[in-house]
């Protein structure tokens, strides 16, 4: 009668270990013995307990980044406080865990690198009238880099 109890309790733990349940809006990444096996969408799905383990959990959904307020210098040596937001996806969760080890971070730090960049291009009193063009300019510069990061900003 043990044995039987031993072996209910083992294969619960089983049952436990192998279903796994995707939320919606999400996408986790399943490894087999460290190595990349696959994605799995929202939904139950079913891993080998003690073989393959959830390594990363990405959220689909749009995320607002706050990127910090940081000094630019104009072209005209005119010094400007700016900060921004930026909107991000993961589009390709194998990437966004693999293709670099901390994209958020990646990304903030080259939004200000480019805003630097482009605010240094521009005299002071063009940086207010060509916001647009601002804009357009940091998102292209971020999708270039972010394509390998599996995000879409």
């Amino acid at each position: 009668m043990e044995i039987a109890i031993v072996l209910f309790i083992i294969a619960v733990i089983f049952i436990v270990r192998a279903v796994k349940i995707v939320p919606q809006q999400n996408a986790w990444v399943k490894e087999r013995l460290g190595k990349y096996a696959g994605t799995l969408s929202p939904g139950p799905k079913f891993i080998i307990p003690f073989i393959d383990r959830v390594a990363y959990k990405h959220s689909l959904k749009e995320i607002p980044l706050d990127v910090p307020s940081q000094v630019c210098i104009t072209r005209d040596n005119t010094q400007l406080q700016v900060d921004g937001i930026l909107y991000f996806q993961v589009t390709d969760p194998m990437r966004a865990s693999y293709g670099s080890s901390n994209y958020i971070m990646a990304i903030s730090q080259l939004a200000q690198t480019t805003l630097r960049s482009v605010i240094g291009r521009l005299e002071l009193d063009k940086t207010f009238e060509e916001r647009d063009i601002i804009n357009a300019q940091v998102v292209q510069a971020i999708d270039e880099a972010a394509l390998n990061w599996g995000v879409k900003v």
